[in-house]
């Protein structure tokens, strides 16, 4: 059941990181106006099952009217809303509370910023601390999104999968991760990866949805287009069966969709996610309605 739609208010960031999934830079376009947000939250109301509103990127707060607008508008509808930043803005205490005090005003229900190596590395004069020192402040619930570099290490658990490398800190292999963080790293053959492992792309429970008009059930991979159909018939039409993409990923992974297309590849990669960014890839320019953007695959 659909619960959730989180707006990709702008693909545009301040930081350019290496493990960020979108491709997300300072030179990247796409960016809701206040008017967009606004249909689409009346689309959401007819869909009967949303229940939180999220607002991130790219990073939201460079677009912050407009970002406070959509807030405005999902809390209006009766809406639960929450945003992820990586807290740029957080220059000064003071200054600070000027930019979260109107989110605390409107009742923001989750505030998420993003504090880890790839943000601040170590630095002692971290924003992020000071953002969500602030907001506790001001009793906004906020909590940090936490991402370490990728680490190795020996697998002490199962009998079956002991001494197998395992690589931790949580970083997904789409996107520019594959490109700047994937090499050198421990892989698995092709044809263990029979299952998506983080996305329920039969009944899902949340979607992504863009300036473009694309509803992302995984980065870069759409159910559709909202500005050519509404935003409720879609979901309410959705079917993972008769999707190109999502039929043959439920039906046995990023493994079964290569053998579907002959999609040709390397024997080995680093998770399901790795393999499944590069075969989709591969099928761009086959299926661009639903692969798409392109700019989540890092071309401009």
């Amino acid at each position: 059941m659909l619960m959730g739609l989180h707006f990709l208010l702008t693909y545009m960031c301040n930081a350019e990181c290496d493990h960020c999934f979108l491709y997300s830079s300072p030179r990247v376009q796409g960016t809701f106006t206040s008017s967009q947000i606004r249909k689409l939250l009346d689309e959401a109301t007819k869909i009967g099952t949303i229940e939180w509103i999220y607002f991130e990127g790219g990073e939201p707060f460079l677009f912050y009217p407009v970002m406070l607008e959509g807030i405005k508008i999902a809390r209006n509808l009766g809406f639960r809303v929450g945003i992820v930043t990586n807290a740029y803005f957080a220059t000064s205490v003071d200054d600070i509370k000027l930019w979260l005090k109107p989110l605390y005003e409107l009742g923001i229900a989750d505030f998420r910023i993003s504090n880890d190596p790839y943000h601040y590395e170590n630095e002692k004069d971290n924003p992020a601390i000071r953002a969500q020192k602030a907001a506790l402040e001001l009793n906004l619930p906020a909590a940090e999104i936490h991402i370490e570099k990728p680490s190795v290490t020996i697998d002490t658990g199962e009998e079956q999968h002991k001494g197998e490398p395992v690589i931790g800190g949580g970083t997904m292999f789409r996107g520019r991760a594959v490109e700047k963080l994937a090499v050198g790293l421990p892989q698995k053959s092709w044809e263990e990866f029979t299952v998506c492992p983080y996305e329920d792309l039969e009944f899902p429970a949340r979607v992504h949805l863009d300036s473009y008009g694309n509803v992302h059930l995984c980065q870069g991979l759409s159910m559709g287009n909202v500005w050519k159909t509404p935003l409720s018939k879609l979901v309410k039409n959705y079917d993972a069966g008769s999707h190109p993409i999502c039929s043959p990923l439920v039906k046995g992974g990023p493994a079964l969709l290569a053998k579907e297309y002959q999609v040709k590849h390397d024997d080995k990669y680093v998770d399901a996610c790795h393999f499944c960014y590069l075969v989709r890839l591969a099928l761009l320019y086959r299926f661009p309605q639903y692969l798409t953007p392109r700019q989540v695959y890092g071309i401009e």
